[in-house]
């Protein structure tokens, strides 16, 4: 007997296949060594503050790579944050990514929050909304430039990004509306309500109010900010519906959205195209940041 269709057609084995990245791409175990040995590389090459402390608890810290050569001239910031299914990962992962926008002149702050279900989603996302009012509210101590401030993430970070260009309702402590001036959302999930019906709901927890509070493809953008929604070629099919049907809700919602897909990409080797400068995708970000 066949399994119950549950979601788009899919019964849960073909549900959980289509946000199984890690079945989708065996080759991730690899492809994250070699991000782990670039990012000590980094570490080694690139001016760096780490562990910086933006809340009260231990998870919240980032990380500040700034410009080997910095003007007097404020740099632009672009606020990185990270996945692993809001239930893994850590900003320590991220360190490779400094070389995709650092030598390009802009200054990247990669944030660590608490993980699921340590903290439930309304929380990690709080956590990531303090830590780019923290990069605002602090960027003339590493010479950045607060009027200049663009978020990106991916997977889970993809999610997060879209998050931080929605209305911050608990956030009105004299942070404009537009305090983000754009970002670059990559194999992200919009819609989480089919995340709560796959294998990872036992760990994540999800419930109805906090799935309908945080599926950002709902809500108006704060701002017409540009948006770029990227996703790889080879990623399911659910993970480039997720992108098509968000990019087209938020263009249809006054956003500046620009759907990229990236051909032979898949779901771990589009954070390889965001550390490449001369990449489509970092290009892409670079001309959105202003640079080049």
């Amino acid at each position: 007997m066949s399994e119950t269709t549950l979601y788009q057609g899919y019964d849960q084995t073909e549900l959980d296949a289509q946000y199984n990245n890690r079945a989708m791409v065996p080759e991730h175990v690899d492809i994250h060594a070699a991000f782990d040995a670039d990012g000590e590389a980094v570490l080694a090459e690139y001016n760096v503050r780490l562990d910086i402390p933006y809340g009260p608890s231990p998870e919240e810290t980032l990380d500040i790579y700034l410009l080997e050569n910095p003007t007097s001239e404020a740099a632009p910031i672009n606020v990185f944050l990270h996945g692993g299914y809001w239930f893994s990962r850590h900003k320590n992962d991220f360190r490779f990514l400094a070389r995709g926008l650092v030598p390009a002149g802009a200054i990247l702050v990669v944030v660590n929050y608490a993980l699921v279900p340590s903290v439930d989603l309304d929380e990690l996302v709080r956590q990531c909304r303090a830590a780019t009012a923290w990069a605002y509210a602090n960027a003339p101590s590493f010479g950045g430039d607060a009027g200049k401030i663009y978020v990106s993430g991916h997977s889970a970070g993809g999610h997060l990004t879209a998050m931080m260009m929605t209305d911050w309702p608990a956030f009105g402590n004299g942070l404009p509306a537009d305090v983000v001036k754009g970002g670059a959302a990559l194999s992200g999930i919009y819609d989480i309500a089919p995340i709560a019906m796959t294998f990872m709901q036992e760990t994540l927890g999800f419930t109805s109010d906090q799935v309908s509070r945080n599926s950002p493809q709902f809500f108006p953008p704060a701002t017409k900010a540009p948006l770029i929604v990227g996703v790889g070629g080879d990623e399911s099919d659910e993970f480039h519906r997720q992108g098509e049907e968000f990019s087209n809700a938020w263009s249809e919602k006054g956003s500046d959205c620009s759907l990229m897909v990236l051909p032979g990409i898949n779901h771990f080797t589009i954070l390889s195209e965001y550390a490449d400068p001369e990449s489509a995708l970092a290009r892409a970000i670079q001309k959105q940041m202003g640079l080049g």
